[in-house]
């Protein structure tokens, strides 16, 4: 029987939320290894594969997302609450946690309302510019809110905003010796003198932003536009567009200096070689380039839950470390001019970068363990 302390950690449904979660755990475990990590989260949430695929101790609920537009859809979303708070209840009485931390997300929802009913100390995580509806409504009752983005801090109510403070986003911890920027790209079979711009639309890929790119790079093998020479491009498509992008840069000549893959191991290794990015403005993503000092081009996903990654591209453009481009009327001529008007100018991408690494918290992981530790 462990007799440590018990932390429940609950937040999911995306990536964006359930990362924050694992990478917190992984660090207060390094400082407490007799903590026991309990993970909570839903069935349809991107944790049902990778919780069980790294072995952790955890318990997966019915709760659900309201999907915004299709309100027949969400007539399921109260029964499916109802039966998580039940859940949670009765594991919450079984295992006695100590602590619980939330990182967002409905998956969150039911283990930060039991914690609050049960008196148990909560600690929230924010990533983003605009806190999530979970983090609103839980912040009343929270001994700690970590936030991502000291934008978010007006965005609580009052009595949340004590609590508070701008820890920065908890992200993978950055090697110590960074690898050698010529031997990556030499590894991933790149000419080393070259620059390189990464694009990304996440783990899933995004078809918006690889529509754009491909009537870049067709217009650009076409003679339509200038190439850029001193440029290579790597280009995570996500699994399911990887096939039919292979197919389209093939009708094109197949270019040399893009390369398209369908998902990036080791992102952050890429990351330390890249002089560039395209992305969307996911807060784990953009904390990430703040770290490794990446300049981004930032194009939010329209749909995010209330508009939270164009707060985040607004916020970080106003830092001067990206440029934020609105996907609607977007078109790949205005996409390529950006990317070109970069490139051709060292000078931007310095300041850019010099900005980034201004606005990063490299530390966040171990800064909010450090206080979390002090609630055990």
């Amino acid at each position: 029987m462990h007799e440590g302390p018990v932390v429940v950690f609950a937040g999911g449904g995306t990536g964006g939320h359930l990362y924050p979660a694992l990478a917190i755990a992984d660090e207060l475990l390094r400082q407490r290894p007799d903590v026991r990590a309990f993970f909570l989260g839903a069935r349809r949430g991107i944790e049902a594969r990778v919780l069980p695929e790294r072995s952790l101790d955890h318990q997966l609920l019915p709760v659900r997302g309201i999907h915004r537009g299709e309100w027949w859809s969400n007539l399921g979303v109260p029964f499916a609450l109802v039966s998580s708070l039940a859940s949670t209840l009765g594991i919450h009485g079984r295992i006695r946690p100590e602590l619980v931390v939330v990182t967002g997300g409905y998956a969150g929802a039911p283990a930060g309302l039991v914690a609050a009913a049960m008196g148990t100390p909560l600690v929230l995580q924010e990533q983003n510019a605009w806190p999530g509806v979970t983090t609103r409504l839980l912040s009343r009752w929270a001994a700690q809110v970590h936030l991502g983005f000291a934008e978010a801090l007006a965005k609580l109510p009052a009595r949340a905003r004590k609590v508070s403070r701008v820890s920065g986003c908890p992200i993978r911890t950055l090697p110590e010796n960074v690898p050698d920027r010529r031997d990556v790209l030499l590894d991933m079979g790149f000419e080393p003198h070259r620059k390189l711009l990464l694009v990304t639309g996440g783990s899933q890929g995004s078809l918006a932003l690889n529509e754009l790119m491909l009537e870049a790079v067709r217009s650009v093998a076409a003679g339509e536009r200038a190439a850029l020479d001193e440029w290579q491009v790597i280009w995570m498509t996500g699994p399911t567009h990887h096939a039919s992008i292979i197919e389209e840069l093939s009708s094109c000549g197949d270019p040399q200096w893009v390369r398209a893959v369908p998902y990036i191991g080791d992102m952050p290794r890429v990351q330390g070689a890249t002089n560039l990015a395209l992305s969307r403005a996911g807060a784990m993503t953009t904390s990430e380039f703040l770290a490794w000092g990446v300049p981004a081009i930032l194009v939010p996903l329209p749909t995010s839950a209330e508009n939270h990654q164009a707060l985040n591209a607004h916020a970080l453009q106003e830092a001067g470390a990206a440029v934020y481009l609105d996907q609607e009327g977007l078109t790949a001529e205005v996409l390529w001019a950006t990317i070109a008007g970069l490139a051709e100018d060292p000078q931007a991408l310095a300041t850019m970068s010099e900005r980034a690494r201004e606005r990063s918290r490299p530390d966040a992981t171990s800064d909010i363990v450090g206080e979390i530790v002090g609630l055990l």
